[in-house]
């Protein structure tokens, strides 16, 4: 993802969930350059994927939660 999207991404993240420490960057691993990491605190936290189905632009944030980490 371009650096104006996770920037954006960052933003919005940091608006919605009142909470600065919010980060967004490219992957260093995506051959595709359509997804993004997430983190807050430092610690990462999910992916944002971008879609472009239909011509539409849309973005799509995964987190996966362990049950462990909820005890």
């Amino acid at each position: 993802m371009e650096a104006g999207e996770t920037s954006q991404i960052e933003r919005y993240l940091r608006a919605k969930f009142n909470n600065t420490t919010i980060r967004a960057r490219p992957r260093s691993d995506d051959v595709a350059e359509s997804s993004a990491e997430i983190s807050m605190d430092g610690e990462f936290i999910g992916v944002v994927f971008k879609d472009t189905e239909d011509g539409d632009v849309c973005y799509h944030f995964q987190m996966t939660i362990l049950s462990e980490d909820m005890e």
